[in-house]
């Protein structure tokens, strides 16, 4: 890379298409922020796999996709940061409303930023990304609502993904029994060697929930950790024991949920919503600080499958037919 022109993953509109081309771009392109970063790795999320394919991430283009990114500042006019300071962003719209990670440099608002955690790498820190920091606050919100790891077994639901693989790491390395749901079976090995206690299979709880029972089964699980949504997450809470918490923190099951108010009224149970995209910054950094005490090194780096930006679009493409596991990190400074 130049100092004066670097690659970028962009998006256009073509019709009623949308094409992905890496193009070479200037500082002067980039949007007009505060805090320039070179970019050494980002990471695929489902939501970018969303916005190659064209499915409403994106409104305005041209665009750079990316909700992640971890670097190096270049130049700061914010005293919060200053050249040579390792950072890490993820969410505030980056890679939907403003342009994101795919890209070898760029600028953004200071107040997104997050220093990086001493012990993570840059590398690690995007095996963490938004996965990592939305089953980190999913963990914050399990332990606010008073669940704790003698209370019961937590289920991970859609376990073998980005999300519930680091929320099985995480939830393991605070002492809780976690349960790993999964569609395939054949990651079974994958997921204990995670810190999963046992693994279950989906099919039970994808199906409609069973009439007169008032969206309640035998209490099975003290708290859950729901990536997917609809039915799967409809089956869950019907099954969490009195107190019992869900942090719910995806929809690719389906935006829809059948319940009733019996289990919240007799058994006491909370749903609490997990948003990483607004997310408050000190809540962030208590999130990222507890990150870096509870995913080693050696876990993440057994997570990660590394991919250059000229091979990313083909990564995104498997993720969004729901293949591969773990976290997909693009090395910006490759090739």
């Amino acid at each position: 890379m130049s100092e004066s022109r670097f690659k970028a993953l962009m998006l256009k509109k073509a019709g009623g298409s949308v094409v992905p081309s890496i193009e070479w771009l200037s500082v002067n392109d980039l949007p007009d922020d505060d805090v320039v970063v070179d970019v050494h790795y980002s990471s695929v999320n489902y939501k970018d796999a969303m916005a190659l394919a064209n499915r409403g991430i994106i409104r305005t283009f041209p665009a750079i996709p990316g909700i992640d990114l971890a670097g190096i500042v270049r130049t700061s006019a914010s005293p919060r940061f200053r050249p040579g300071d390792a950072v890490v962003l993820t969410g505030w719209g980056i890679g939907e409303r403003h342009w994101g990670g795919f890209t070898q440099v760029e600028r953004v608002q200071s107040d997104w930023l997050v220093p990086l955690p001493a012990s993570l790498t840059l590398r690690q820190a995007m095996g963490v990304g938004t996965a990592g920091l939305t089953s980190m606050l999913c963990a914050l919100a399990l332990e606010r609502h008073d669940v704790r790891p003698a209370s019961g077994e937590i289920l991970v639901t859609g376990a073998s993904g980005g999300v519930g693989s680091l929320a099985i790491v995480i939830l393991a390395r605070l002492g809780y029994t976690v349960v790993a749901m999964t569609g395939r079976p054949e990651h079974d090995s994958y997921l204990k060697s995670l810190g999963a206690s046992r693994t279950i299979g989906r099919d039970d709880y994808s199906a409609p929930l069973k009439p007169g029972r008032h969206g309640m089964e035998p209490e099975l699980f003290a708290g859950v950790v729901d990536t997917v949504g609809g039915p799967v997450l409809s089956s869950a809470i019907a099954r969490l024991a009195y107190g019992g918490c869900a942090a719910v923190c995806g929809l690719v099951g389906g935006i829809d949920l059948e319940t009733t108010v019996f289990p919240f009224l007799l058994r006491g149970i909370t749903v609490a919503g997990i948003d990483s995209v607004r997310c408050p910054t000190p809540r962030r950094v208590e999130a990222w600080e507890r990150l870096a005490q509870c995913v080693p090194g050696p876990a993440l780096d057994g997570m990660i499958r590394e991919v250059t930006l000229e091979q990313l679009v083909d990564a995104a493409g498997e993720l969004a037919k729901g293949q591969g596991h773990g976290r997909t990190v693009v090395n910006l400074q490759a090739g």
